[in-house]
């Protein structure tokens, strides 16, 4: 145990960048790796944990004068291996079946690794100190508007959000929107995209949500009254046959589920939408039709044509949008690893030449031609002369 105490007081004295924990004891223990990072925050420096299990990974903030203790409480009966790094040497602490300690260091240019800091890698919109209402219900940030460990996988998928609508609003200086939130469910991205607009971007917003469920949109409607966000409310319909006679200039759908996300985006195309933000969701219509003779191969294993089908279905989509004159794009909205649901559809009213539009169309046509498709939006849209 002295060996021990010796060589991790000798490893904390260096200015350690970075730290891993591995080898577990016995199968008892509950972490497969624990790994220790060198971070700041408003000059502040501190050591992230990360915890690995099979599945998870868990996240601790610990002060810089407290890791010699910690890395001893963690060490000394559950792992046999340290491997630890500071700017200019690299450690090695091992522990033998028989208890003895093996300590070794060499100097080594380790400046690659440092990296402080989550919001200076990532220079999040949505930062850490800001007190953010819908967050804190929402039980991301704490009340003083730091990032809740557990949470941290959220606060970077809504930061993700927020960024991939940031691209679009900043290529004009708009004053004004109104925005439709198709299927908004509990509402907390509305909220947030409403503080967004309105506390960041300085922009004056008209929101609405939609939804089918009466008692969300009640208290919705009584959140928002709560957060003084009074541009912002919420409305019970279907996005089918949902009608709105003034001009939306942005239509947001989040998870609206199989062909919602078509009566969303041509209600959008109808209402000439500047802006469409749509991250699809449980795309079965696809999987029900698909047919093709000659490539049989992607429909003979269930697995690879529901995923196959649901990937048509949002490819059929950019086209049809770029058909009628946006500029479309399919974006990674998360990891894979977090949801399979993770394709965002940016869609932008833009001039797009006449044969881009005809090619587009065209190759939509052939997908249906060559697996017998008949997509409701394609059919929308046809049936009003858009197509």
């Amino acid at each position: 145990m002295e060996d021990l105490n010796k060589a991790i007081n000798e490893i904390v004295q260096q200015d350690i960048i970075k730290l891993v924990i591995s080898s577990k004891m016995n199968k008892d223990v509950q972490y497969n790796k624990i790994t220790f990072l060198l971070k700041e925050n408003n000059k502040k420096q501190y050591y992230q944990i990360e915890k690995y299990t099979d599945k998870q990974v868990f996240h601790e903030n610990i002060d810089t004068d407290i890791l010699e203790e910690k890395l001893l409480e963690v060490v000394s009966s559950s792992y046999k291996q340290v491997s630890a790094w500071s700017n200019t040497a690299t450690f090695e602490l091992k522990i033998s079946k028989k208890g003895k300690v093996l300590f070794s260091k060499k100097k080594s240019d380790n400046i690659k690794l440092v990296n402080k800091g989550h919001n200076k890698e990532k220079n999040y919109i949505l930062k850490e100190g800001m007190i953010i209402e819908p967050l804190i219900d929402l039980g991301v940030f704490t009340k003083e508007g730091k990032v809740i460990n557990s949470k941290y996988d959220k606060y970077k998928q809504i930061n993700r959000f927020i960024e991939i609508i940031d691209d679009e609003i900043k290529k004009n200086d708009f004053k004004e929107l109104t925005i439709l939130d198709f299927g908004c469910g509990k509402s907390y991205l509305t909220f947030v995209l409403y503080y967004y607009f309105v506390e960041i971007k300085k922009i004056n917003v008209k929101m609405i949500g939609l939804d089918l469920k009466a008692d969300v949109i009640k208290k919705c409607n009584d959140i928002a009254k709560r957060y003084n966000y009074e541009n912002l409310h919420f409305e019970l319909g279907d996005i089918n046959g949902f009608k709105y006679n003034n001009k939306v200039d942005m239509v947001i759908t989040l998870h609206a589920c199989d062909t919602a996300t078509d009566y969303a985006l041509y209600n959008a195309i109808k209402w000439n939408s500047k802006m469409i933000f749509s991250v699809p969701c449980c795309q079965h219509e696809f999987n029900h039709q698909i047919k093709s003779d000659s490539l049989s191969i992607l429909t003979k294993y269930g697995i690879v044509q529901e995923r196959v089908a649901a990937l048509m279905t949002d490819s059929v989509r950019a086209n049809l949008l770029e058909s009628v004159g946006y500029k479309t794009q399919l974006l990674e909205f998360i990891d894979i690893e977090n949801s399979p649901k993770n394709i965002l559809i940016r869609a932008s009213k833009a001039n797009i030449s006449k044969d881009k539009k005809e090619k587009s169309l065209c190759e939509v046509n052939n997908l249906i031609n060559q697996f017998n498709f008949n997509p409701t939006l394609f059919n929308l849209l046809k049936e009003d002369n858009l197509i």
